[in-house]
């Protein structure tokens, strides 16, 4: 299974003009509203730390509910220490899953377990041991249980406060298409020249359109039907010889082959705040950082799955296309009226 990677395609027509709050503005005041936006994301996660702490010492209701869902993640090393509060963001949600899970690989972060870790298990998180699959870990011991439950699998990090209405708009998006895994945060593969383009190229999908070229960023969430989680299963480990540190890219390639399409779930990507002092370098930035993604990529998808990925592309344009004339169309009629 080889695939190609190839720079992105440099069009000569003028980049579009952006509207986001800062451009037009002279260089030196970009860099300070940019600087102001970070400052105040940071902020806004320091009082959501906050909010959730003392929520987990107060709070003694279930953190799971009714709702025909499960949510997975795993934690490891020092990141045992705040990974409460991920999962306390989760149990505040608007509907809560029937089981929330975190895998855990090394028997030893229990023996000092967090406080704020034993009261969430009191209320209904389990803390399950498994093997260590790195970043696979959050999905792969649920999908491998001798019986697996026909409830859709939400994957979820260790250190990410998640909005309340999280769940609840993955599993909306679900009801409404079953077939598809539905993300927050969602790329397209960008091809060119018949190669797949280096993966910080990929552009960010501003619609909701299903797509087999659409790509789940699982920091921000996705949601897997049962289709999915079987085909998981039917795979096996085969992820820890061909991309055993990317679990968003196996998953990904596991979808195209199986035929299952990816959809956002809103227009607009959303990237939740960051839990504060829970890492440095995140595992997605340091694959970005060495071209890690890059690497994985070029050894699992073939030119096979290319030509899928293409077909896509191209499929999606022709889309625009009679959008853009339909439009156009519409706009001459009405003219004439």
């Amino acid at each position: 299974m080889t695939g190609t990677i190839a720079r992105p395609a440099r069009p000569g027509r003028a980049r579009p003009v952006h509207t986001r709050l800062g451009h037009g503005l002279p260089q030196p005041a970009r860099r300070a509203a940019r600087r102001a936006r970070k400052t105040a994301r940071r902020l806004a996660a320091y009082a959501g730390l906050l909010h959730l702490r003392l929520r987990n010492l107060l709070v003694r209701s279930s953190a799971t509910g009714s709702a025909d869902v499960v949510v997975s993640m795993t934690s490891y090393g020092p990141r045992i220490r705040t990974v409460s509060v991920a999962l306390e963001s989760i149990a505040r949600g608007t509907v809560k899953p029937r089981r929330m899970i975190l895998w855990l690989d090394d028997p030893r972060l229990l023996d000092d377990e967090p406080a704020a870790l034993r009261r969430l298990r009191r209320r209904g998180v389990e803390v399950r041991l498994s093997g260590n699959y790195g970043p696979h870990t959050k999905y792969y011991p649920y999908v491998s249980a001798p019986e697996l439950e026909g409830y859709p699998l939400v994957t979820a990090d260790d250190d990410i406060i998640y909005p309340p209405t999280w769940l609840e708009v993955l599993l909306d998006a679900n009801v409404a298409h079953p077939d598809m895994i539905h993300g927050h945060w969602v790329s397209a593969i960008g091809i060119n020249n018949g190669s797949i383009v280096h993966y910080d190229a990929w552009e960010r999908r501003k619609d909701t359109r299903p797509a087999f070229n659409n790509f789940a960023l699982g920091v921000s969430g996705v949601i897997y039907p049962p289709a999915m989680l079987r085909e998981l299963r039917r795979r096996g480990v085969l992820f820890m010889d061909v991309c055993p540190g990317a679990d968003d890219i196996w998953l990904h390639w596991v979808a195209l082959r199986a035929g299952i399409p990816v959809r956002q779930v809103d227009r607009m990507p959303r990237h939740f705040p960051m839990i504060p002092g829970s890492q440095h370098t995140p595992l997605n930035e340091l694959n970005v950082e060495q071209h890690r993604n890059d690497h994985w990529i070029r050894g699992l998808y073939s030119h096979t799955d290319i030509e899928l990925l293409t077909a896509a592309g191209l499929a999606e344009g022709r889309t625009e296309h009679r959008r853009f004339t339909k439009n156009l169309w519409d706009g001459e009629d009405n003219a004439h009226k």
